[in-house]
């Protein structure tokens, strides 16, 4: 059996990128505050956030596009600090792809190997190995205006990929491709990534695309980490209500926290029973809270459930996604709740509709107790 890949656990694992307490400003603004994270060699590391949480700047500091206003950057070993971008064992593959329109995809693909110099039977070699590796092989005589968009996107990372940087950095690649090509490149990606061996940084704010490609998720807001492990750990074990709020649906409900042993209670309406859930991000007793539960994670029904964690309400909306149905249920005293069923066959009546009154349950470790 192979050993999960996660050198961040291994205390001696050399990192490949060491950012350390950086800090960058612009004129009043801070972009960056006070940064340290390191990232380890073959990783396909997300930077996640919402627009202007910092995300850009650090991957153009780790491009050299940017000084440091503090602290210092290091890439296998080397101060970063001074080193031109065209330096830097690093590549940079943009949105846009910028592929030159006059240049064939053999020639795009090799027009960097070519400014350096690379001898013409080792160029070849490089770009046929490039294009094989990206599937293009049948396209390589093609221009970029001959090609869907998905094509050039490949055609762009087999650029990037052909001089064998140490890191490849992506910002925001996928973001102009539909959304079906957009999952599919997705597994190329990864897929190219696993079999090269570079280590990936890539810039995003869809969730869906980090948690899809990424060994590990850095969630940034206002220019700082607010939680940093792999996706399945974000998703299930958020440290804070904004990280379990960013990252897919989730429901909250407010009030206050108690300790029950190991675990938590939140008091959130008068004359309603306690919530239990498992304590996440330094919980507190008698401190403001709010209860973390995911929509999947809800099973709904007429009869009132024997599970310790229940609530009624009633049903407001529903929604049909095909292979799942969502239905958002008012609570009499708090939020509206979003419970997922999935479509497990063909519905051909809906055994809950608007306007009933149901219950929704969930077991006692399936929710988180957040500080607010």
């Amino acid at each position: 059996m192979n050993e999960p890949f996660a050198p961040w656990t291994d205390e001696t694992a050399t990192p490949l990128i060491r950012i350390e307490q950086v800090t960058k400003r612009f004129g009043d603004f801070t972009a960056i505050d006070d940064l340290s994270i390191d990232i380890f060699p073959r990783e396909f590391f997300a930077l996640l956030g919402p627009s202007g949480c910092g995300k850009t700047t650090l991957m153009r500091m780790l491009a050299g596009f940017e000084t440091p206003s503090a602290g210092r950057v290091t890439i296998d070993g080397q101060d970063m600090g001074g080193v031109a971008p065209n330096r830097r064992p690093v590549n940079m593959m943009f949105q846009s792809y910028a592929l030159f329109p006059h240049l064939t995809v053999w020639d795009n693909v090799g027009f960097g190997l070519k400014r350096e110099g690379m001898a013409k039977d080792k160029l070849a070699a490089c770009v046929d190995e490039m294009l094989k590796l990206t599937q293009l092989d049948a396209l390589a005589r093609r221009k970029p205006h001959q090609l869907s968009g998905g094509q050039r996107q490949r055609v762009a990372l087999a650029r990037s990929l052909a001089k064998a940087p140490k890191l490849l950095l992506l910002d925001e690649p996928l973001g102009a491709l539909d959304k079906k090509l957009r999952q599919e490149t997705q597994f190329e990606l990864m897929d190219i990534q696993e079999r090269t061996g570079t280590t990936f940084v890539i810039v995003t704010h869809d969730q869906e695309e980090a948690m899809t490609v990424a060994s590990r998720v850095a969630v940034m807001n206002h220019g700082k980490l607010v939680q940093v492990d792999p996706p399945d750990q974000i998703y299930e074990q958020p440290n804070s209500v904004y990280v379990a709020d960013f990252i897919g649906d989730v429901n909250l409900i407010p009030g206050r926290a108690t300790q029950v042993g190991d675990m938590a209670e939140l008091a959130w309406a008068e004359g309603q029973g306690t919530l239990l859930g498992q304590p996440g991000g330094g919980v507190k007793a008698d401190t403001a809270a709010s209860f973390a539960i995911r929509p999947e994670k809800i099973a709904i029904g007429r009869e009132m459930p024997e599970a310790r964690n229940r609530v009624q309400g009633k049903i407001i909306d529903i929604g049909y996604l095909g292979n799942l149905s969502t239905y958002h249920v008012k609570l009499p005293e708090g939020p509206v709740m979003t419970c997922e069923v999935g479509n497990r066959s063909r519905l051909s009546r809906r055994e809950l509709t608007w306007e009933d009154d149901v219950w929704l349950s969930w077991s006692d470790t399936a929710g988180l107790v957040l500080p607010t």
